[in-house]
């Protein structure tokens, strides 16, 4: 139906606008409040309404054409007569059709002659078309997917089915399909009660249907299948959503569904599941899926299906939106590689920022600083941040780059220490943090020189006070140095290492103590006098650094 997404914003505020060919599959991710769940009213509204009114992210969309034989099928298959105190008009049709999310009969009458140049692009505008792409346009939100498994009417079952359970009970193979999903996904059997006279109810069942008149009848032995089933209505929130999903897309066959945050009432396991079955349903076909979501788990159920998507992360800040083309064999290697899966980097994509650390106690102790910075509304807190922890400080960088090429604001923060490093192991950081190639070579000089100034001390300068021990011109060129770093998002602790923060509150530098006597130290009580609000410079002002690199939208570091 859908063939062509042109946005309003590209990756940066100096690219072009993304330009998105559709597949069968798109998937808005982002931040909260970044303009996903406004993605999918933009896309209805313009498939739906003959003007789309005023627009944030979506510029345009272009529509599939039809052959005029293919559409005047189509509309065959969905005219009806005038109903009562309606007239039949020349060059004019009614078409209808059952509405699956309140479950009612939505009609439209078109003009043939207008509709028909519309559809097959030899028309201009929307007058007529947005008519018949509602009748097909499916919006499931938290409210009306609990609903979309309930009680269908069975109508004529010598005509069209006029509804999903209609079109599942006549036709076995469908049925079939989704019996074995919603049985791998909770190990019961989907079946469908016709045993309410003119009425069809989901059941859950034990067992299958030893055959399908079991199933289907009305006999002794199809009443007493029944009733050692459970009736989906008393299924919990999770079933029903799952199952009333599945089988919309898959049997009501809507043209354009648009799921908003399809997770919800799901646990990962059955998010990831439904996201690779909803893909697989509409493989090789015309129909287009759009779904905003907050679950990586639904996003790698999606992946794995092996189906072609397109993964689109949108940003917005108040000041300025983006909209990037995720590529699939980036996020495969997300999913993939055993470290950045087993700290749960896919969960990136949902975040503003994100902060990458050396160790795990790093990361509890940065995150805990930014923490008590957004509880005392103190501008240098990051909003939406996710802090992750690496094994080691050259492991940073195979978190960092990755997300990097997502678009994704990521740093990560070292001890000064490393500037010890050369070689290969400084590339690193310099690729990783995407610093030019021919900036590699002045700042590996710079390091050198600097690394033997803190030799020439005699001191551990990693613990005994970092840039302090160096006299005051060596220090002004080491801050230079680091400050050339952080407009990469590489963040060096100029003290030394995290263990020599926050000074004044007397713990001990032992490693293996350190953080949870730091903690204790910090207090957990807020309105308790001993504990540690934010205060001026040290580690407040080092998280606010970063705040102004994650923050800055010509931030250096982030391919386009």
């Amino acid at each position: 139906m859908l063939s062509r997404i042109v946005f309003k914003s590209g990756s940066s505020p100096n690219e072009p606008s993304l330009e998105l060919d559709l597949s069968a599959v798109t998937v808005f991710v982002g931040p909260n409040n970044s303009g996903k769940s406004r993605a999918l009213v933009e896309i209805e509204n313009f498939a739906t309404k003959s003007h789309p009114g005023e627009t944030k992210l979506i510029q345009s969309i272009e529509f599939l054409k039809w052959t005029s034989d293919e559409f005047k099928s189509a509309l065959n298959e969905i005219e009806t007569a005038p109903g009562p105190g309606e007239t039949h008009h020349a060059d004019h049709m009614y078409i209808s059709r059952l509405k699956p999310q309140n479950n009612s009969i939505q009609r439209a009458l078109v003009h043939i002659p207008t509709i028909l140049n519309e559809a097959t692009g030899s028309g201009y505008g929307h007058s007529n078309y947005h008519q018949y792409l509602n009748l097909f346009t499916l919006r499931m939100n938290g409210q009306n997917r609990l609903t979309l498994t309930s009680e269908q009417s069975a109508g004529d079952l010598q005509s069209a089915p006029t509804n999903n359970l209609a079109k599942l009970f006549v036709d076995n193979d469908l049925l079939e399909e989704i019996r074995r999903i919603v049985f791998d996904a909770f190990g019961q059997y989907l079946v469908i009660d016709p045993t309410k006279i003119g009425s069809f109810r989901l059941r859950l069942s034990p067992r299958p249907p030893s055959d399908e008149r079991e199933e289907k009848g009305w006999d002794e032995a199809s009443r007493e299948f029944h009733a050692n089933a459970v009736e989906i209505s008393e299924a919990s929130d999770g079933v029903k959503a799952f199952v009333g999903m599945l089988s919309t897309v898959i049997a009501g066959e809507p043209k354009i569904s648009l799921i908003d945050e399809p997770e919800a009432f799901l646990h990962p396991a059955l998010c990831a599941r439904l996201g690779k079955e909803l893909s697989k349903a509409l493989a090789d076909s015309n129909r287009r899926l759009f779904i905003s979501t907050h679950s990586a788990a639904f996003l790698m159920g999606c992946v794995q299906s092996g189906v072609p998507i397109n993964i689109v992360r949108l940003t917005y800040d108040y000041k300025v939106s983006t909209a990037r083309l995720l590529a699939m064999e980036k996020l495969s290697h997300l999913m993939r590689n055993p470290l950045l899966r087993s700290v749960g980097v896919l969960n990136a994509l949902f975040y503003n920022a994100v902060v990458v650390t050396e160790a795990d106690a790093d990361r509890a102790f940065y995150q805990e600083i930014n923490e008590r910075l957004l509880q005392s509304s103190d501008p240098r807190g990051i909003e939406g941040c996710l802090f992750l922890n690496a094994q080691n400080k050259q492991t940073i960088w195979d978190i960092v780059h990755p997300l990097r090429e997502l678009g994704i604001p990521c740093v990560g923060i070292c001890d000064i220490d490393i500037i010890k490093e050369g070689g290969v192991v400084w590339q690193k950081p310099m690729n990783g943090a995407f610093v030019p190639c021919l900036s590699h070579a002045s700042l590996g000089l710079e390091r050198a020189n600097l690394l033997k100034a803190f030799n020439d001390t005699g001191k551990d300068f990693k613990r005994q006070g970092g840039i302090n021990v160096l006299p005051a011109e060596q220090q002004q060129a080491c801050n230079d140095f680091f400050f050339r770093l952080a407009t990469y998002g590489i963040f060096v602790v100029d003290r030394g290492e995290i263990e020599n923060w926050l000074p004044d509150l007397g713990v001990s530098t032992n490693k293996n103590a350190w953080l949870t006597s730091i903690f204790s130290a910090m207090g957990e009580d807020p309105t308790d006098k001993n504990f540690v609000h934010p205060g001026n410079g040290d580690v407040w002002d080092f998280i606010g650094n970063i705040k102004n690199w994650t923050s800055n939208p010509q931030r250096l570091g982030i391919p386009a």
